[in-house]
């Protein structure tokens, strides 16, 4: 997926918003699927001005701009729903890391198992207290899923590892 696409969603979602407000928006919500800061949607919002996909509605004070959904926009957005078929195979630190764990002495490993573990559990607090919108509601419930899987998975590889 492309900040684009994401910026599309987020702004089809909630209707104009200035580039603060959809990072402010984007943080609480999309970043927990796609992360980004200020430094990148900020430039992507120019670059999809430029190309159509969005359009400045007002500007205020200090330059501040509020931008909107353009009907092209929602077209590349519904395109990319209806037509992209997702990759199964993303980067995944936790991935490379359980497929290094044989390089690593037992002792070793098990703290990174461990420390893996702990982060799922932290991430897992944190989803549960979301609230589950319409908007939002099937990531939450996707990342809830993975988190509990992650959790499993640690505590099968951990009882594997003090086992040997």
């Amino acid at each position: 997926m492309s900040l684009r696409i994401a910026l599309l969603g987020l702004l089809s979602a909630v209707g104009p918003a200035s580039g603060y407000d959809l990072a402010k928006k984007f943080e609480h919500s999309l970043n927990h699927v796609w992360q980004a800061g200020h430094t990148q949607i900020y430039p992507e919002l120019v670059k999809m001005a430029a190309d159509g996909l969005v359009q400045v509605e007002s500007e205020g004070a200090r330059g501040r701009k509020i931008y909107a959904i353009t009907p092209e926009g929602a077209r590349e957005l519904d395109g990319w729903m209806g037509g992209h078929t997702p990759s199964v195979t993303p980067r995944s630190e936790v991935a490379l890391m359980a497929f290094l764990l044989p390089l690593m002495e037992r002792d070793q490993a098990v703290e990174v198992i461990e420390r893996i573990k702990a982060r799922y559990q932290e991430r897992l607090a944190v989803l549960d207290c979301k609230p589950a919108g319409d908007f939002g509601r099937y990531a939450l419930n996707l990342g809830l899923a993975q988190a509990r899987t992650v959790i499993q998975w640690a505590d099968e590889t951990l009882a594997d590892l003090r086992r040997r």
